[in-house]
């Protein structure tokens, strides 16, 4: 059964473009009728009137609806457990994890007979197809991380600020692949080279701070970054002597921390 929806605009054609935006179907497919064609008013300033246009949405855009919101259930459905423990939750562990990605492919749905990283590129491409029409998506599998490289289009958008965009992206892909990889994996996605230069960045922060807590002998507290930033904390003072870190709080509020570390002749000389 087909259902009927009002779209309004400052003209017909205003109003064509919000049914075309909020609908995300070319024109050809629209089946619209001209409720009212709107006026200027007095001096285009008192009296005017919006102009309003009554779409038809068949049965099949509601089937495609449908399906949209199966794959976002698919995405946030109930996560497969992840054995984690309160230590490893910043995916730290001291050591790399040694086995490695396998691959299952996808029975039914919308990505029957691809595998879950084949899933990911046909994902981003679609995210990536709504700011332009340019980017290149690849992926390489590296142990237990999974990565995607985005090259061209608009990277700025993509990242967005702090990379917090880049990081909501990566956020629902990897509950998609996830949910269907046989072993848990880490999914990054890097677009033009961020990451490395976000981690690089990292670096040279951690190893100020570090310097600034052995000059003063106080702790100093990060404030809110993604595990994987603070995951790049942690490796890069690992060895680090002078310092030892560590990651405190829950959710939103979980901070890392640079403590100094107290070397024996310190303790004896205070005694």
């Amino acid at each position: 059964m087909n259902s009927l929806r009002e779209f309004e605009g400052r003209t017909v054609e205003k109003a064509i473009d919000a049914a075309l935006q909020e609908l995300d179907i070319p024109r050809e497919e629209l089946d619209y009728n001209v409720v009212t064609k709107g006026s200027a008013g007095l001096f285009g300033l008192f009296g005017a009137k919006k102009a309003k246009i009554s779409v038809t949405l068949k049965q099949t855009r509601a089937k495609q609806g449908r399906a949209a919101k199966s794959l976002v259930d698919e995405a946030f459905g109930t996560p497969k457990s992840e054995e984690r423990t309160t230590a490893e939750s910043d995916g730290f562990k001291g050591e790399d994890r040694t086995y490695e990605y396998t691959e299952r492919t996808f029975e039914e749905g919308f990505f029957k007979g691809l595998t879950p990283a084949e899933a990911g590129v046909e994902i981003l491409k679609e995210i990536a197809s709504f700011i332009s029409e340019e980017s290149e998506i690849a992926y390489s599998v590296e142990g237990d991380i999974l990565t995607y490289n985005v090259t061209g289009g608009n990277a700025a958008v993509m990242i967005g600020k702090k990379g917090q965009t880049l990081e909501a992206i990566q956020y629902l892909l990897d509950k998609i692949i996830n949910k269907h990889s046989m072993e848990r994996v880490r999914v990054q996605v890097d677009i033009e080279g961020y990451l490395e230069m976000r981690k690089e960045k990292l670096r040279q922060h951690a190893q100020r701070m570090a310097e600034k807590v052995k000059k003063t002998g106080k702790p100093h507290t990060i404030g809110h970054m993604s595990s994987h930033d603070r995951r790049i904390i942690h490796l890069t003072l690992k060895d680090d002597r002078g310092v030892r870190t560590q990651s405190m709080g829950e959710g939103y509020y979980r901070r890392l921390v640079i403590f100094p570390k107290r070397n024996k002749g310190m303790r004896n000389k205070n005694r």
